[in-house]
């Protein structure tokens, strides 16, 4: 019966596809929740320098700048969940070998810069086969519910793991922290590989090249798209290096050490839970409007940090801002959905990736120096005000303010044979 009333609720969960690839969407963030925790832990006890974390954290952002593309190429030409599998195995790979590098003893810089690098190889390949896939497993129609529904799995998974790896590394230490990371991401394999999602069919066969074109020609063609990406590109530039690069820091040394920092994602992550909720019935009239602003809004995390706001009040400004974090991505991952033929929906994204995190390397290697230099509340007001800034410069184009909900999708997404419950599993209630 209870499995009845939860289709009935939320219709998407018929479809086998979807309902494998929340077992993955909550797995993979709860396992990957002990990473966001362990590697800054990790780097800080191993050199106690801001500066040598800030390498090692630049070193899993920079391969998007190279990844990205490529991933989305592939995840145009084969079956996307492929590519997730491979991008999950290479993050268990960089992990769970980081973990047993800090269980045996000291690991060296270089080791903790390469193994990084393999994790975020992994990170930049996943994202544009991660949105492809999305839309090949439900219908047009259920693409806010299952977005919203798949969300808010990957952010209780991540909010769990955040939980549990701040408590173990506080009581066994990072290295611990990051094994169950690559164990958990092993974990994932099982679901992906039932997925019966097929690649979009082409109507000719293209070089590397040519698809990078013509990935881009679509891309470039949307003005809000473009836009806000560029707006993104600065916003996670300063935040990263800001707030992810001396958040830990701040926590260490003002807030209680790895259990604050845990429960300050924990919060976020609770605020995207809610923010799922949320979305599940809220769509505002003017998306893209409203994802720019809650872009500027982003500002509150180093700000809060800068000001050293007991960590109550810190948790309470994470929490608030993952709310409406999670109805602005909601909203952009059905905007692309609905925009963007589908056999070019995995290069697009791959775009607005590169575009969104290209900057990171660069937030992540001088926030650390600069720090050093003039202190880390300077540094986080600094960012603080970029981030306003290319929100104010995001709002000029008409098609970002103007842009309203509802505008009709383009060509039929998803194949009539999609894999629903049998019918008479249905009527029986079956639980799953």
């Amino acid at each position: 019966m209870f499995a009845r009333a939860l289709m009935r609720r939320f219709p998407v969960l018929a479809f086998r596809d979807f309902r494998l690839l929340l077992a993955e969407r909550l797995l993979a963030p709860a396992a990957f929740g002990f990473s966001l925790v362990g590697v800054s832990f990790a780097v800080l006890d191993a050199t106690g320098s801001t500066a040598e974390l800030s390498y090692v954290l630049a070193a899993q952002i920079a391969p998007a700048l190279i990844f990205t593309l490529l991933g989305g190429v592939v995840a145009d030409r084969i079956p996307p969940q492929r590519v997730i599998i491979a991008a999950n195995i290479m993050i268990a790979l960089g992990e769970g070998t980081f973990g047993i590098l800090v269980l045996a003893g000291q690991p060296r810089l270089w080791q903790m810069i390469l193994l990084e690098a393999l994790t975020g190889t992994g990170m930049a390949i996943f994202y544009p086969a991660s949105q492809a896939l999305l839309p090949r497993v439900v219908p047009a129609e259920q693409m806010q519910q299952a977005s919203a529904l798949s969300r808010m799995a990957m952010n209780g998974g991540q909010m769990g793991g955040a939980v549990v790896a701040g408590v173990c590394v506080a009581a066994f230490g990072p290295g611990w922290a990051l094994a169950a990371c690559g164990v958990g991401m092993v974990g994932t394999i099982p679901p992906l590989l039932r997925i019966r999602a097929a690649a979009v069919e082409r109507a000719h066969h293209s070089g590397m090249l040519s698809d990078l074109r013509d990935g881009w020609s679509e891309f470039r063609s949307h003005t809000w798209l473009w836009a806000i990406v560029a707006q993104f590109g600065v916003i996670l530039m300063a935040w990263y290096g800001a707030f992810q690069v001396l958040g830990p820091v701040v926590a260490k040394t003002h807030l209680g050490g790895p259990a604050a920092w845990g429960a300050i994602t924990a919060a976020e992550s609770v605020g995207l839970i809610v923010g799922g909720l949320v979305s599940l019935r809220f769509s505002p009239r003017r998306p893209m409007l409203f994802v720019v602003v809650i872009g500027g809004a982003i500002a509150i995390s180093p700000v809060s940090l800068a000001m050293l706001w007991p960590l109550p009040v810190v948790c309470l400004s994470s929490f608030g801002l993952g709310i409406t974090m999670e109805i602005m991505m909601v909203q952009w991952t059905v905007a692309l959905a609905r925009r963007i033929p589908p056999e070019r929906l995995a290069r697009v994204s791959s775009y607005d990736a590169l575009g969104s995190v290209m900057a990171m390397p660069v937030g992540a290697l001088v926030a650390g120096p600069i720090a050093s230099v003039i202190g880390v509340s300077v540094t986080q007001y600094g960012a603080a005000a970029l981030i306003l800034v290319a929100t104010a410069l995001a709002l000029i184009p008409r098609d970002v303010r103007a842009m309203r909900s509802g505008y009709a999708s383009p060509a039929s997404q998803r194949p009539d044979d999609m894999p629903r419950l049998d019918d008479d599993l249905v009527a029986g209630g079956a639980h799953r």
